[in-house]
């Protein structure tokens, strides 16, 4: 296990990994697109009700009100769809107008043809949705150029963060960009030590581009590692067929051209989708199974005495290490926490209650704490222990795609494991099998499959490689 002694973890201090870069931006973007969504909401309203009283004397009449809570949900779906509440309309006003504009104009003739084909226009007054649109238009500017003013001063202009990993290639500048070097960071891209992918994984957490400029040779080496990462990656230009290339991108300067060699799994939606299906149903199941876990943590207790959980690091989103949790199933003497002795049928290591916990998957409920805490997910690809191996080596040797199915957080349960995969590896074919299910997992996720790899999960909870 000399592989595996964290020396090289060591060497950086996370401190000085947590510091140099700044903390996300995307919870600070949702807070400000919510904040948009209500003042467009309030805007139309109050513009329509103006448009009342200078038209008719009447402060919020209910045939122009009428006009404006018809148009606002169809206002509200497609600025939505058309980037209106976007990073890039946060940062160019002219862009943010045109999104929003488009929004309000196509909202409206949809609204005008809805109400000519049920023959409902009588009861909108003309004059009235005429003057609210053309002052609502006004609104929608005045709110998009202040916006992108706040941002410019309070926010340095910055909506995403960018990085640039400086690794011996030619020289790249990006406006707003953090610019570090891969020498200083201890990051090899030939190297799958899991301590260093751990390193660049807490450098990578929070970035939302990442661009390398490195030599021609580390090129696919880097393409490899972005891909494997979950982050949208690109690499300072080079040869597209080589690198498995997605795009072309430009930016100001000379020899500013990078090639697009990866993008995240999911996007913001299906993040935000995933993570409200996590919470509630990591919450719902807190709730109701907490006579079970009060139990089983008993148990334990009086069964040897010793602690009631087991916390062992095991491998997460983007290659990082986290603690996972599990109920305690072996003696206090004898828990494995590089995990590289794999369970066996009759292991004398588990305890009573471990045997009973394993057999029916009990003892991975703590692990709903881990999806609380956003660590895991309920569904994802299984995380591993450091020292897992197949067939004596180590799994990323076994394949070198197995840093591939880290891109998505780990889950509680898995298609591979609905589907059999689970166990002892004893054999590679036993690693190659649960991989391929995984990566399949990444490349198609949706939320429908999320649920239906959930309630599938019922039916393998006991299983007879479960030991």
């Amino acid at each position: 296990m000399n592989q595996l002694t964290g020396s090289l973890y060591d060497a950086i201090e996370p401190e000085r990994i947590e510091q140099v870069l700044p903390p996300s931006r995307e919870r600070r973007r949702l807070r400000a697109y919510i904040l948009l969504l209500c003042v467009d909401a309030a805007l139309i309203h109050l513009c329509f009700a103006l448009a009342a009283f200078a038209y008719e004397g009447v402060w919020w009449t209910e045939r122009t009100m009428l006009a404006a809570q018809a148009m606002l949900p169809v206002f509200m779906t497609i600025a939505l769809y058309n980037k209106t509440y976007s990073g890039t309309a946060l940062r160019e006003w002219t862009f943010a107008v045109r999104q929003a504009l488009t929004a309000l104009a196509v909202s409206a003739a949809l609204i005008n043809f809805l109400a000519f084909y049920t023959k409902s226009n009588a009861e909108f007054s003309r004059g009235s949705v005429t003057l609210g649109l053309i002052l609502t238009a006004i609104a929608l500017v005045a709110v998009r150029r202040l916006a992108t003013v706040f941002v410019e001063r309070y926010w340095g202009g910055a909506t995403v963060n960018q990085l640039i990993i400086d690794d011996g290639g030619v020289p790249f500048t990006l406006p707003r960009a953090t610019t570090i070097s891969a020498q200083r960071y201890g990051l090899d891209a030939t190297s799958r030590d899991p301590f260093m992918l751990d390193r660049l994984g807490k450098l990578l957490r929070y970035q939302e581009k990442v661009i390398v400029s490195c030599p021609r040779e580390r090129h696919a080496a880097w393409s490899f590692l972005l891909k494997s990462a979950g982050v949208n990656g690109e690499i300072a230009s080079e040869p597209i067929a080589d690198l498995g290339a997605l795009g072309i991108n430009s930016y100001e300067g000379a020899n500013n051209t990078t090639l697009v060699v990866s993008r995240g799994p999911l996007g913001l939606r299906s993040r935000v989708a995933k993570r409200l299906f996590d919470l509630v149903v990591a919450g719902v199941a807190l709730v109701v199974l907490s006579p079970l876990l009060l139990f089983v943590a008993l148990r334990i207790k009086l069964e040897d005495g010793g602690s009631i959980l087991f916390v062992q690091r095991r491998l997460g989103r983007g290659n990082q290490f986290f603690d996972m949790y599990k109920f305690r199933s072996m003696r206090p003497g004898k828990l494995d926490a590089d995990g590289a002795k794999s369970t066996a049928r009759n292991d004398d290591r588990v305890t009573k209650i471990g045997a009973f916990m394993r057999r029916t998957s009990i003892d991975e409920l703590p692990q709903l704490l881990n999806v609380l805490k956003g660590e895991m997910s309920i569904v994802g690809p299984r995380p591993h222990a450091l020292g897992s191996r197949a067939n004596d080596k180590y799994f990323w040797e076994v394949d070198a795609q197995y840093w591939a199915r880290h891109c998505l957080k780990p889950g509680l349960t898995g298609l591979a494991q609905v589907r059999g995969h689970r166990g002892a590896t004893v054999q590679e074919k036993d690693l190659t099998d649960r991989l391929q299910s995984d990566l399949e997992y990444v490349a198609g996720w949706s939320l429908r499959r999320d649920l239906e790899i959930v309630l599938a999960t019922v039916s393998v909870l006991n299983h007879d490689r479960a030991y």
